[in-house]
């Protein structure tokens, strides 16, 4: 089965088109009716983020901007968390939406934005401990997979994988962001919480294991264990070179077979993930010092960090013609490189989002022009919009995460309240976000229940009221 057929029986797309069509609603006050589950049918409440939500309607003028917040904000412990235990040992599987997998890299997004709630919310920091731990479960059973089922006897259904998976394991996607995520989580949870529960040997020994994977990406000492092949018509699914992906020189950088899009890369040198990896060993180094005192293994993860960061320093930049010195998306560390950049994170856009760069950090400024210019090939601007999409879902296709994450890594007034107002005029009369529309019609999108986008368009729009209010009621 193939990336289209699976998408089409997942209804993730129409039968024969790579978008879906939904009519449009009247102009009349049905269109705010709530789009969330009824209250007895949701999968997790959470009282802080209820009461954010109210006070959020009650202070903010704008009512369909109120509407979609509400709608969107709650979405992934509304609709895609699932927590199996209680107590001192919580284990929280989340969905990405339409796909019942669990993505490494998605259930951190999705439930990153209810991090400051969990203060005033035990039952909340419960949750987000679960999902810490299955987290660690996924790594230690594979920590080259990036997604996993709940059930560990599931068969995945990707039929026509030439690389050989473990029941219970969705997709053998290799992404640097996959194990980059995890630790973002774990460590902005204990640095809120100060709580150590989930920081065990299991997970001192996933921290091991995302060592040992991205030292074995260097590639220094040959290609490594790691291939992926897949018999498909869709190209970005597959790896060539019998899996293993172009060649490239080891200097210090760690490759990545594929994007956090799931595509595959075209040089495995991905700029934006070893940019991420470098900020999440230095957080994994920090917290295995502090918590379990292993030096040995807190100097090994920061020395990697190092080596990382210093070959980023030398290698992850081009002079271009029109925008001077930037950021390359690939390289591969022979002198070739890919100008472009995705709309999932990390991107290149997001590098201040993730703690990677400054937000005034010149090279970090000229890239930015770049990528909202047509020289970016997949910036896409139309009637309804403009932004950065990428090759997953195709040209001319505009992804909200691209919109929320240029909102979110702005300092100008003026273009927050574009982005804010663009996805207003793209949400396709549904209340809520989808993974891409289509650059003239946003009633022509992709995934209509995509809790990642709900749940960090919410994340954004949340940032704007606690750091600029004025801009909401503007």
């Amino acid at each position: 089965m193939n990336r289209l057929e699976f998408l089409q029986r997942a209804g993730l797309l129409s039968t024969g088109l790579l978008i879906n069509t939904l009519p449009v609603s009247g102009s009349d006050q049905s269109k705010y009716t709530s789009k969330r589950p009824a209250v007895g049918s949701r999968n997790f409440s959470s009282k802080s983020v209820e009461a954010a939500i109210k006070e959020f309607r009650s202070k903010v003028k704008d009512e369909e901007l109120g509407w979609l917040f509400e709608n969107c904000f709650p979405n992934t412990l509304d609709t895609t968390v699932f927590l199996k235990a209680q107590g001192n040992n919580p284990d929280t599987y989340i969905i990405t939406g339409d796909i019942d997998a669990m993505w490494l890299r998605d259930s951190t997004a999705q439930i990153w934005p209810y991090l400051p709630f969990m203060k005033s919310d035990p039952a909340l920091q419960n949750l987000i401990a679960g999902v810490i731990n299955r987290q660690t479960k996924c790594i230690l059973k594979d920590p080259y997979a990036n997604a996993f089922y709940d059930d560990n006897a599931k068969v995945s259904e990707w039929k026509d994988d030439l690389t050989t998976m473990q029941p219970g394991i969705h997709e053998r996607k290799w992404e640097i962001d996959s194990l980059c995520y995890p630790i973002r989580l774990a460590y902005n949870y204990w640095t809120l919480t100060k709580d150590t529960t989930p920081f065990n040997a299991s997970w001192k020994s996933a921290v091991k294991a995302t060592l040992k994977v991205f030292k074995e990406q260097q590639r220094k000492d040959g290609q490594g264990p790691y291939t992926f092949q897949r018999t498909t018509a869709w190209a970005t699914d597959g790896v060539p070179l019998a899996g293993y992906g172009y060649p490239v020189k080891p200097v210090g950088l760690i490759c990545s077979m594929f994007r956090p899009s799931d595509d595959a890369t075209i040089f495995p040198f991905l700029i934006p993930s070893n940019f991420f990896a470098v900020v999440s060993l230095k957080q994994a180094s920090e917290m295995v010092l502090a918590i379990s005192n292993d030096k040995a293994l807190a100097d090994e993860l920061s020395q990697l960090a190092q080596e990382v960061s210093d070959a980023l320093k030398i290698y992850s930049t081009v002079d271009h013609a029109v925008y001077g010195k930037i950021y390359a998306f690939e390289v591969n560390g022979m002198g070739s490189h890919n100008l472009m950049d995705d709309a999932n994170i990390p991107s290149l856009l997001s590098l201040p989002y993730l703690g990677a760069v400054k937000m005034d950090d010149p090279v970090y400024l000229n890239t930015r022009k770049f990528l909202f210019s047509d020289d970016n090939p997949f910036f896409f601007k139309g009637k309804a919009a403009s932004g950065i999409g990428g090759p997953h879902a195709g040209m001319d296709m505009i992804w909200p995460l691209s919109i929320i994450m240029r909102g979110l890594t702005s300092t100008s007034d003026e273009e927050i309240k574009d982005c804010i107002r663009t996805l207003k005029a793209t949400h396709g009369d549904t209340g809520l976000m989808h993974e891409s529309f289509h650059k003239d019609d946003p009633k022509k999108f992709t995934r209509k229940w995509f809790a990642w986008a709900n749940t960090i368009f919410g994340e954004f729009i949340w940032h704007v009221y606690k750091q600029k209010p004025h801009l909401l009621n503007a």
